[in-house]
Formats: C-alpha cells, structure tokens, sequence
C-alpha cells in the first residue's frame, strides 16, 4: 500500500474510535424510543387524571382520544376575538362582524382585507370576460347557476351577431355588506362601485347601445361563496344583482 492509503486507514480508526467513545455501543438491552401514541394502556377502564402515570403506582393513564395526544398541560384557551379584527370593514356587534367572526372560525385562513383584494380582481376578470364571451375564464371563476345564466346571455349575443365593448375607469369602492356561515359554506357579499365605458355593436360595427366616449357609473352586488370543508381554496361567484 502507497503511503496515502496508510492514512486515510488511520484517520478512519481514529474517528469510529471517537464515535464509538462519543456514542457508546449498543448492548442489546437499551430501552426503545418514548412514544405517547403507542404506550400500553391498562386493560380496564381509565380512572381519570388522578391515577395516571404522573406518580401513581396503580399502572392506570388517561386513555387519549382516536388519533389525538394527551398532553398534561391544560391547552390553551382559543382566543377571543378582538374589537377591531374588522376594523374598516364591519363595525363591532353588528350581524356583518357576527356573519364575519362566524366565517373565520371555521376557515383559520379567512381575512377579510386580502378577500376584499381577491374579490377586486375577480370582479374586474369576470365582467371583462363576460363581454368578451370567455366561457373558459367565466367558468373556473362562477358557479353552476351563475355560469348557466352568463352563457345563455353569452349565446343569445352571438345569435344576434353583437359584440360587447367594455372598458374599466377605475373600481371607486367595494366594501363587505354580508357575510354568514350556511352549514360550512361560507357566503361573503359585497357592493362594487364603478366606473366603466360599454357599448354593443352589432355585426356591421354600427353601436345599438351605449357610447364608446361616456363614462357610465355602475353598482354590482355580488355574492361569493367557498366551502369552508373543501381543500379548495377558490371562492365562486354565486349571485348578482344590481345596485342604486
């Protein structure tokens, strides 16, 4: 052997040596690894806390529940919600601060601000993708019902040969005027107001509604729901109507 295989075999004995020191060996009579989910419980009922394995000699537990681990320690108490967790948005007390509160105790994930900044952009999609005929876009973003109810709009334009123009100014304001738990669906209304240009054409170009230079204000009231159960995480749009 060449002198470098003479060294890497010494500093090989000399660090399973200083393992071996470090670690120790096993013996065949080493205790197996703590786990709480798996400990022998006694055949009997369970006496209660009183006689569980934190001092008492009778060898009896508290049996924990089907896929859960009993911890001694009391658990925290849920906290409570605060007076201004909608600030903004709903005022304390109020049936939407209730419907709210109710939402985001069975979806953790809930925030009524980053909701109001989805439902935006979802409002601006879905009316733009309605003048556009995008059945595709319309159907990720709707319900059912909704959907059914855009499309025959959608067909009923495409038989009469007319095109539909639109184009946003700008959203002036949406803001949250409902909001309740059915079941485990969670139902959010809100109120847009905005400002948009549309006209319809029919199939020579000539407009039959609308004006391509007016700027026309507009109020939606629109409610979109999520089951607050599914994995999903999208919202859909399940009912307009339209605003004064």
């Amino acid at each position: 052997m060449d002198i470098y295989t003479i060294i890497f075999l010494a500093l090989a004995v000399f660090i399973f040596l200083r393992l071996r020191n470090v670690l120790g060996q096993r013996t065949g009579s080493e205790r197996p690894p703590f786990d709480r989910a798996a400990r022998d419980f006694p055949k009997g009922p369970a006496k209660g806390p009183a006689n569980s394995a934190a001092g008492n000699s009778t060898g009896n537990n508290v049996v924990p529940l089907p896929g859960t681990v009993i911890d001694h320690a009391p658990a925290p108490a849920e906290a409570a919600p605060t007076l201004d967790r909608w600030k903004g948005i709903a005022q304390p007390g109020t049936a939407l601060a209730r419907g709210l509160d109710d939402i985001a105790s069975a979806d953790s994930s809930f925030d009524a601000a980053r909701f109001l900044t989805g439902a935006r952009s979802a409002y601006e999609m879905i009316v733009l993708a309605f003048a556009g005929g995008d059945r595709r876009a319309l159907k990720d973003l709707l319900s059912r019902e909704v959907f059914d109810g855009f499309d025959g709009a959608i067909r009923e334009r495409e038989q009469r040969e007319q095109k539909v123009e639109t184009r946003f100014v700008g959203i002036d304001k949406a803001e949250i005027v409902g909001a309740e738990l059915r079941d485990r669906t969670a139902h959010v209304t809100i109120r847009f107001v905005s400002q948009m240009v549309t006209v319809t054409r029919d199939k020579s170009g000539s407009v039959i509604d609308g004006s391509p230079d007016k700027v026309a204000d507009v109020t939606d009231i629109w409610t979109f729901a999520r089951d607050t159960s599914s994995r999903d995480p999208n919202w859909k749009l399940v009912g307009t109507e339209s605003g004064h």
